[in-house]
């Protein structure tokens, strides 16, 4: 995994092999570092990046200056490679080991942006649950935006507050406004 921009440019991070993981590919997370670009001031920007798992996203972001980032996973190992790269890189990206509904149904933080990548093959009303509790919780500030990264086999266009997906790949950005 590589950072594409900002501070920590073109750096290669090893994550451990045993991680439950599938690392978001680089074309696709610069299509949607690209489209954000365009969008908002990274430093001001306050991150949800839910189904963490290596971190690659929250990585992403504190490099390109946002010093407001919470990475929420399930697996502990996840959870520690993201503090240990976190802290040796100083990006100050803080990490909560939980599931992710438990945490959106206890949640009342509101985020600029909330990136969610959970499992390709998870099942469709799980996915249908995170913008419905998200929405529900109100838990997007004003502007805020929420991306869902899924398979192109998954179609979320259906869902209320869907805005618009971009493809890239087998992968396939949704994203959602209030």
């Amino acid at each position: 995994m590589r950072i594409i921009s900002g501070k920590h440019k073109g750096r290669h991070l090893m994550a451990p092999k045993k991680l439950p993981v599938r690392p978001t590919k680089d074309m696709a997370k610069e299509g949607l570092f690209n489209i954000l670009h365009n969008s908002y001031y990274f430093p001001d920007l306050k991150v949800l990046d839910l189904f963490a798992g290596t971190g690659n996203i929250s990585y992403e972001f504190a490099s390109r200056g946002v010093e407001d980032i919470l990475a929420v996973d399930t697996d502990l190992g996840c959870i520690s490679f993201i503090d240990k790269t976190s802290k040796d890189l100083e990006m100050g990206i803080r990490t909560l080991k939980s599931d992710v509904f438990t945490f959106l149904g206890r949640n009342t933080e509101k985020f600029d942006i909330i990136f969610a990548d959970p499992f390709y093959n998870m099942e469709l009303d799980d996915f249908l649950k995170i913008p419905e509790l998200i929405f529900e919780k109100n838990l997007l500030l004003p502007d805020g935006v929420l991306i869902i990264e899924h398979s192109k086999h998954t179609n979320l266009e259906h869902l209320p507050n869907f805005e618009r997906s971009r493809k890239y790949g087998g992968s396939v950005f949704s994203f959602f406004k209030g």
